[in-house]
Parts: C-alpha cells; sequence; structure tokens
C-alpha cells in the first residue's frame, strides 16, 4: 500500500534522507522510530505530499505521488489521513465543526449527514457530550480525540500518525494507542505511527522500522525486535542505556 523507494532529502547541508526504502503491506501498521532529528515526522510529510523529495519516489496503492496531478493527486490525498502532532484543531471552531470540515469540504453530503457523521465518528472515540467545546476548553487527551476523529470521518485506506502520545501523561497516552488500535480494527487502514512509545506501541502494530542517518537501520515484527542483539535497537528498548547515539 505504501513503497518507498530510494528517498533523499536535504535541508541546506543537513541530509535528512540518504536513500531511504520502505513497504508497508495494505492493511498492516509501521511503528517508525528513531533518534530525535532522525526525519520521521518529515517522512510522513513527504508520505502525504505536503513535502517534496530531491529524488527517489513515494507510490501509494501503485501510484507515484510525483507524477499524479490535479484532480487525481486530490483522489489519492482523499484515501489519507494525518493525525499532527499538535492535533492542528481550529480554534476559532467547534469540536463537531472542526470533525467535519473535511466532509465540508472534499464531499457533497446535505449538512444533516454531514453532522450526523461527525456525531457518529465523535462517539467512535468517546467524545459524546464535547461536540459544541472548543479546542481550548479541552484537555490533551480530549484534543487528541477530536484530531482523531477528523482524521477518520473521511474512512481513509492510509493513516499517518505523527507523536500521538507527545504532551499526555502515561495512562492518557496508553488510553490514546488502545484507541488508534480499536479505530484500525474497526476500519482496517494501512498505517504508520511515529512515535517513541517503546515498548508500548508494540502491543498494536505489526512491525517495527528504526531509522537512522537517513536510511532504514532495522526493520522486523516486533517479536524479532525485542529480540533483537542489534546495540542501537537494544539501546532504545532500554536494555543497553549506555549506547550514546540514540538522539
Amino acid at each position: 500500500m505504501i513503497l518507498i523507494e530510494d528517498l533523499h532529502k536535504k535541508f541546506g547541508g543537513n541530509q535528512v534522507f540518504d536513500g531511504i526504502s520502505l513497504t508497508v503491506p495494505r492493511g498492516k501498521v509501521v511503528a517508525l522510530i528513531g533518534g530525535s532529528g532522525s526525519g520521521k515526522s518529515v517522512l510522513l510529510k513527504h508520505i502525504s505530499g505536503l513535502m517534496k523529495a530531491d529524488s527517489g519516489k513515494i507510490f501509494l496503492d501503485g501510484k507515484d505521488m510525483n507524477s499524479v496531478k490535479g484532480r487525481d493527486l486530490t483522489a489519492l490525498r482523499s484515501r489519507l489521513g494525518f493525525l499532527f502532532q499538535g492535533g492542528a484543531l481550529f480554534d476559532s471552531m467547534t469540536v463537531l465543526e472542526n470533525v467535519a470540515f473535511p466532509l465540508n469540504e472534499k464531499t457533497k453530503l446535505s449538512a444533516d449527514a454531514v453532522e450526523k457523521r461527525a456525531f457518529d465518528e465523535l462517539d467512535n472515540v468517546g467524545l459524546s457530550g464535547a461536540e459544541h467545546k472548543y479546542p481550548s476548553q479541552l484537555s490533551g487527551g480530549m484534543a487528541k480525540r477530536a484530531a482523531l476523529a477528523r482524521a477518520l470521518i473521511t474512512d481513509p485506506e492510509i493513516m499517518l500518525f505523527d507523536e500521538p502520545t507527545t504532551g499526555l501523561d502515561p495512562v492518557t497516552g496508553l488510553s490514546i494507542l488502545r484507541l488508534i488500535d480499536a479505530c484500525r480494527k474497526r476500519l482496517s487502514f494501512t498505517g504508520i505511527i511515529v512515535t517513541h512509545e517503546i515498548p508500548r506501541i508494540f502491543d498494536i502494530v505489526d512491525r517495527v522500522v528504526l531509522v537512522k542517518d537517513g536510511r532504514v537501520h532495522t526493520e522486523g515484527s516486533t517479536k524479532e525486535f525485542l529480540a533483537s542483539e542489534d546495540p542501537l535497537v537494544k539501546a532504545f528498548l532500554g536494555t543497553m542505556p549506555e549506547y550514546e547515539d540514540v538522539g
């Protein structure tokens, strides 16, 4: 469903991607981990078309993101949902208006149909009763749930999650991970989760990809990752804290 081939990207003198390649099969969810500044969030922005690589290719369901244009590109992007690290809710809109926004922008559904879909999606993420609140009135966990509802309301085939538990306490963070897992089982989307939630993230993903120096350092199933003797992998698992180059 997602295929990245030999991607290169440089910002000034900083080489972010140096030939990174990655495959995510349809219906699978991958945890993308790595040190700070390793380009994890930047990779999501490339997949979604928010950034353009210097070279290399990104295919979504067999379609080259660099080749499609106009309506075809819009149609391809409509199959994708993005949960931004900060939620990116519109402060001037209520929770209901935020969640309904993608449907109002991208579909010709009636106002009643849009409102019903928005109410249903908020119920799915446990936010019934918060429809008329504004983002400033929400807790961190509630804001993440609202942002997740907005990302899911178009029934995306691909979901990208950028640090979905950032800024949340451990209990709330765990509840968000469980909610993502429940939504994945309900919608069967293909996904990438950028996260530092190790090893808790292993309970809800199929594979783990560790990036370093602009490339995939190692990847495998959660079982393979947990059994790895690679020093960097062990450092991320916390079993070799003396490793200095984690970031």
